[in-house]
């Protein structure tokens, strides 16, 4: 188990929709299809496998072997994909951006959280496999997203002019960022480990698609992992009937319009996270990936010469499905169509557009899976517990802002109390009693009372104010050490795990890392975990 949990609405990280979804807050459940329990799996299985086509396994487990033709598979994943033929076989997915050398920590934690959620729902329904699958985007073209990764505070950073699907990048300028990276490591057996990983990614294959798949499947293989990559001709052309719809009729527009403005008037007020277009499909080819636009029957490829009428389109699209590249409306519809999958794996940010494509789903006739928060982890050691046992701290102070915790530090170990909330509270009853004097003698009075009572009030509250910053002061020292702690633990007053990489903890625990993890995260928890290594 987790050394502790923390609810994610007390981490004060997460936004209320995504608080209020695992609430299961009653308005919220039109938006989804049934919430990630592991009774509720029973029925999802029913569902995908009544919907989901079979010989679209057989074209899916030909891609994955043709992706897997030049890789170290273990016999774990080659298991995982023979088994993948089989009706009774689903799959749990994540996905993420080819970040550089996995980017932040919760890279990890997505893919662990699918991982573990397989061996749970085997054990839950031992007569159906469950195959973890980490789909690669490697159709995104936001190159300044991806290109570094944090190390100790710093970034390590891949410059070079970049355009079109990020997969298709050749490696050009990575030999000069593994000699930047490789200088600031020590000569440890887990350094010299680390070394190795980055070259045999990045140095020894030919492009960020290649790479990625070594650099997963490296770290991964041994839990049956297995890695998709969705810019896949044979995968794209099961596929068209979607293509073509969208293009044609532009039904995801107007489905999760129509669900954007469900969503935003709830009581909850929730931000949409995305917002559809006409059509929410780019052109890729050639280095490219631009968006497609229509204009009275006339279709266009943004920022290009390329342009059809609707009959060259649809003869374009049955004769190169691969051009065709879904966007982040389009992407979870083009996984739930190719995967017999029951459930999606995603951060926050994620979950939060998923809850806006369920009635795209339906009017496609493609199940809607699952939507599961991924674990989100604080890492910590006996010497981070060890110091906030001293400074008589608790972890979940640490989630709080820095001039919050600073504040509740200095009022508990202050030798004056300076909360006022007693002498505010015996005010304010005193007020209520010239209220009612006022009421029976002259009601004009009122407004004077409520005068006076605003005064002295925020006279209270100045003083507060004033007393607190003074003890701030005569206890800085013992406050900068707390403030140390917490930006050690929280970079950037932020998530470690959206911060750091793997990389500063593998130099301290080289292999046992990844078991370790695999050994406390449980992804149907559904409380933040805070883990000590």
């Amino acid at each position: 188990m987790p050394t502790d949990c923390i609810p994610f609405r007390e981490t004060h990280y997460f936004s209320s929709l995504m608080c209020d979804y695992l609430d299961e807050k009653e308005d919220l459940k039109p938006f989804y299809n049934r919430f990630p329990s592991l009774e509720n799996f029973k029925a999802q299985i029913q569902e995908k496998q009544q919907s989901f086509n079979s010989n679209t396994r057989a074209i899916l487990v030909k891609a994955l072997e043709r992706q897997y033709k030049s890789v170290d598979i273990s016999e774990v994943t080659q298991r995982n994909i023979n088994a993948l033929k089989e009706d009774h076989t689903f799959t749990i997915t994540t996905g993420h951006q080819l970040n550089l050398f996995t980017g932040p920590l919760y890279f990890f934690y997505k893919i662990i959280s699918t991982i573990n959620l397989c061996k749970q729902l085997k054990k839950a329904y031992p007569e159906q496999n469950f195959v973890p699958i980490y789909w690669m985007a490697t159709e995104d073209h936001d190159f300044d997203e991806i290109n570094y990764f944090n190390f100790r505070g710093q970034k390590v950073q891949w410059n070079r002019e970049a355009s079109g699907a990020v997969g298709e990048l050749q490696l050009d300028g990575l030999n000069h960022v593994f000699e930047v990276f490789s200088n600031q490591l020590n000569s440890t057996t887990s350094a010299l480990e680390l070394k190795q990983l980055f070259e045999n990614a990045y140095i020894e294959h030919q492009n960020l698609t290649d790479a990625m798949r070594y650099l997963v499947n490296t770290l991964f293989k041994d839990y049956g992992l297995v890695i998709i990559d969705g810019n896949d001709i044979d995968l794209k052309r099961l596929f068209i009937p979607y293509v073509e719809d969208e293009l044609i009729h532009q039904t995801s527009f107007n489905k999760v319009s129509h669900s954007n403005e469900q969503l935003h008037a709830l009581e909850g007020n929730y931000k949409i996270q995305v917002n559809p277009r006409a059509i929410n499909l780019f052109y890729i080819n050639e280095g490219i990936r631009e968006r497609i636009v229509e204009t009275e029957g006339n279709y266009q490829v943004l920022n290009t010469d390329v342009s059809w009428s609707k009959s060259e389109l649809q003869n374009v699209l049955s004769e190169h499905p691969e051009r065709f590249s879904p966007n982040v409306i389009m992407r979870p519809l083009f996984q739930e169509v190719i995967l017999p999958n029951l459930c999606y794996i995603g951060g926050g940010g994620e979950l939060a557009y998923w809850l806006e494509l369920k009635s795209n789903f339906e009017a496609q006739n493609v199940t809607f899976p699952m939507l599961l928060l991924r674990n989100s982890v604080l890492l910590i050691t006996d010497k981070h517990k060890e110091k906030l046992q001293k400074l008589d701290v608790s972890i979940k102070d640490l989630f709080l802002n820095q001039y919050d915790l600073k504040t509740k530090v200095t009022q508990k170990i202050s030798e004056i109390d300076i909360d006022f909330s007693s002498q505010k509270t015996h005010l304010e009853a005193q007020f209520d009693a010239l209220y009612k004097l006022a009421e029976q003698t002259d009601k004009s009075f009122k407004g004077a009372v409520a005068a006076q009572e605003r005064k002295q009030i925020k006279g209270l509250e100045h003083l507060e104010k004033r007393l607190l910053k003074a003890q701030k002061r005569k206890l800085s020292n013992y406050l900068e050490r707390v403030t140390e702690l917490q930006d050690e633990l929280f970079p950037s007053q932020s998530l470690q795990e959206r911060n750091m990489n793997f990389s500063e903890f593998y130099l301290d625990y080289g292999a046992t890392l990844i078991p370790k993890l695999i050994e406390e995260l449980e992804p149907l928890n559904g409380e933040f975990s805070i883990v000590t290594l």
